[in-house]
């Protein structure tokens, strides 16, 4: 088993798993495999929560199973998990881990200090990058456990088209449909929706603080998404005039860099190698200007008093 992906049977499993782990690194849980998903042609699902917030991970999710047994999504009442109520979310994602023999699911849980990372960096990698590469990833993983995937439902990320066009070029072999509000027309997507909701619940609920570890850390930062008042104030309530935020938020939102700029102390990072070349001429100081020729002396000149007579 990948090392890399940490095996869970149920929500207590999760919670375990998020707890021991960093928060500032990536963590990668699924369930075990069912074996009859090696045999049958499988539909597998790809969703995400918590694109948005300010706060916490982005937690990309999949689910899948085989054609035959796709009708046992309904009746555990898989539907878009964003008009589900938290109970429910929960109460359906027990469902979920209760069918293993017939259900897998696998989750991302993509850090916050990932996501402003990839912000950060000098080769910029965006949000729908990211995202594309968590599902990209997460595809891959359960075609190499030997899921006879046959057919893939993605909800959108950017333009369907090209995201759809980009897939299949990965995964030629796959039939891949990727739509907006794909999460509430195929149950599949939904219950990938539960799985990576109930996860960043569950990350939120059980976040390590590194930076002040032992002690009670207030947790009333609201929704998490930037226009909320609660979350605005939570900011400006959990910064350190010189090391920013807590790692659960993410830095390179706007909501967090304007709050740091009024209330954090201003640095000037002064660069050595830009201060010794503001002392530097530049080659274009060598040449004459307007067209006037601009005549230096040598060394040569200088060590023997030599002075120009004649000018031509």
């Amino acid at each position: 088993m990948d090392s890399n992906y940490i095996v869970c049977h149920n929500i207590s499993d999760v919670k375990s798993a998020i707890s021991y782990e960093n928060n500032s690194f990536d963590v990668r849980i699924e369930s075990k495999l069912p074996e009859t998903t090696k045999t049958e042609k499988c539909i597998l699902g790809i969703d995400e929560a918590g694109r948005g917030p300010v706060l916490g991970p982005m937690v990309y999710g999949t689910s899948y199973c085989s054609v035959d047994n796709q009708d046992i999504l309904k009746s555990l009442g898989c539907a878009d998990s964003k008009v589900l109520s938290e109970l429910a979310r929960d109460e359906i994602f027990d469902g979920i881990t209760k069918q293993s023999e017939i259900l897998g699911w696998a989750v991302h849980i993509i850090s916050p200090t990932t996501i402003s990372n990839c912000s950060f960096r000098r080769q910029k990698c965006s949000l729908n990058e990211i995202s594309h590469n968590a599902a990209i990833g997460l595809i891959q993983r359960v075609l190499d456990k030997g899921v006879n995937i046959c057919e893939v439902f993605v909800d959108t990320v950017g333009p369907p088209d090209k995201y759809q066009e980009k897939l299949l070029s990965i995964f030629p072999q796959l039939k891949i449909t990727v739509s907006k509000k794909a999460d509430s027309l195929f149950p599949i997507v939904s219950a990938a929706s539960i799985c990576a909701k109930v996860t960043r619940d569950a990350a939120l609920k059980n976040w390590k603080f590194i930076e002040r570890p032992g002690e009670d850390i207030d947790s009333n930062w609201g929704s998490g998404y930037p226009n909320d008042p609660v979350t605005k104030e939570y900011l400006k309530k959990n910064i350190d005039p010189v090391f920013g935020f807590p790692s659960i938020v993410r830095f390179s939102w706007s909501t967090a860099e304007l709050v740091l700029k009024n209330n954090a102390a201003q640095i000037d990072w002064s660069d050595e190698e830009e201060d010794e070349d503001k002392k530097s001429l530049p080659i274009t100081s060598f040449f004459g200007q307007n067209n006037k020729q601009v005549h230096q002396k040598t060394p040569f000149f200088d060590d023997r008093g030599l002075i120009i007579t004649t000018k031509f």
